[in-house]
């Protein structure tokens, strides 16, 4: 089978990430794969591909780098030309605004479509307006349309009507993790650390995380927290953990291109998001024996931590429960054990990329019937 898929950009995200499973596992079990990127200014590829994966920029295609309108224009009208010149037997694209313009761009030339949101699109406050009324007026017209989790299936129907066919299909696990060796906890004096992970922006709400810590830093001080990941909230957090003068105890490390490897060097995982479409860390982390602490945001971590049974979930915002949470995490090496070795095997199973790939395959078949 003839696939293309289609993703903004390929650089360090969840939606990326993602992407570079699908394409990898499609083109090394036999499919021909074309992974196009949208993206205006190009950039790079974050996530290795597989040799196999042919890689088609649309700025090269389009022979444009420029914004505008008249740029988005020309680069919609090189996408048409693109999905009509390869024939794919399928395309699928992610993210709002690719999903749009894969839309636009397929009318009247009868290939499937399936367009997948990468975030809970009910709870995404940043999605302005005109995408949200574009999504509404142009997703009736897509063969398929995908969301992360079931809690956000029925929201989004009543918040998209018209829809032909929805269906909730996970993010997989890439194939590595189901081999990983697990974490182990260790007694003693050791150094230990809470690990976060995520871009540097409010909906993650580090801010409230680095106050929960501080306030349970005095009682353990042998565990630091570690955030992993970059964005604009950086100066207001550096300049947080300056005031409580945990510099020492505290890091900012940044954006990581081994995020598996620095996860599986912690003791525990901490999910502080206000909101979330399906987060992949929290999936990983579990998967690695960490043992977790989630907040029960809007949506996904109900799903993978099946409603609580396998990590600590934390009604969502509750500081107060987050940091008793934390607090058994931290002061109970036991817990940690039983929790974490529970979370791997439950979504080593639920979340293997062959039974995604599975799912996968019955959506791809649905809608070549449909057609």
């Amino acid at each position: 089978m003839k696939i293309l898929m289609l993703v903004s950009s390929m650089h360090a995200g969840g939606a990326e990430r993602v992407a570079a499973t699908l394409v990898n596992a499609w083109s090394e079990r036999g499919d021909t794969v074309i992974l196009t990127p949208t993206y205006s200014s190009k950039g790079t590829c974050f996530y290795p591909l597989s040799d196999k994966v042919k890689l088609a920029w649309l700025a090269d295609l389009a022979g444009t780098r420029a914004s505008g309108a008249m740029a988005a224009v020309k680069r919609l009208l090189a996408l048409r030309r693109h999905i009509r010149d390869t024939r794919p037997d399928v395309v699928v694209s992610f993210l709002t605004n690719v999903n749009v313009a894969a839309i636009l761009a397929t009318r009247g030339l009868n290939v499937p479509l399936i367009v997948c949101e990468r975030t809970n699109p009910v709870a995404d406050t940043t999605t302005g307006s005109v995408w949200r009324k574009l999504r509404r007026a142009l997703y009736p017209r897509a063969d398929m349309v995908t969301v992360q989790a079931e809690g956000t299936a029925g929201p989004f129907a009543r918040q998209v009507p018209g829809i032909r066919r929805l269906a909730v299909i996970p993010n997989p696990l890439p194939a590595p993790l189901l081999d990983a060796p697990l974490v182990q906890q260790h007694e003693g004096g050791a150094p230990r650390t809470l690990v976060a992970m995520g871009r540097l922006v409010p909906d993650k709400q580090f801010s409230l995380l680095i106050d929960i810590f501080a306030q349970l830093a005095p009682e353990f001080p042998d565990w630091n927290l570690r955030i992993w990941g970059e964005g604009p909230e950086r100066d207001a957090l550096e300049q947080q953990v300056a005031r409580l003068r945990l510099q020492s105890r505290i890091s900012l490390s940044g954006r990581t291109e081994a995020p598996w490897e620095e996860l599986a060097r912690g003791q525990a995982f901490v999910l502080s998001s206000l909101v979330e479409g399906f987060p992949n860390v929290l999936l990983e982390a579990m998967s690695l024996g960490l043992p977790c602490a989630a907040f029960d945001c809007p949506s996904g971590p109900r799903e993978m931590t099946r409603d609580g049974q396998d990590a600590l979930l934390v009604p969502a915002g509750d500081r107060v429960a987050m940091t008793d949470a934390l607090h058994r995490l931290m002061s109970d090496a036991s817990l940690r054990q039983q929790l974490g070795t529970r979370a791997a095997a439950a979504v080593r199973q639920r979340y293997a990329l062959s039974s995604v790939l599975g799912e996968w395959d019955e959506l791809f078949e649905a809608v070549r019937e449909g057609r």
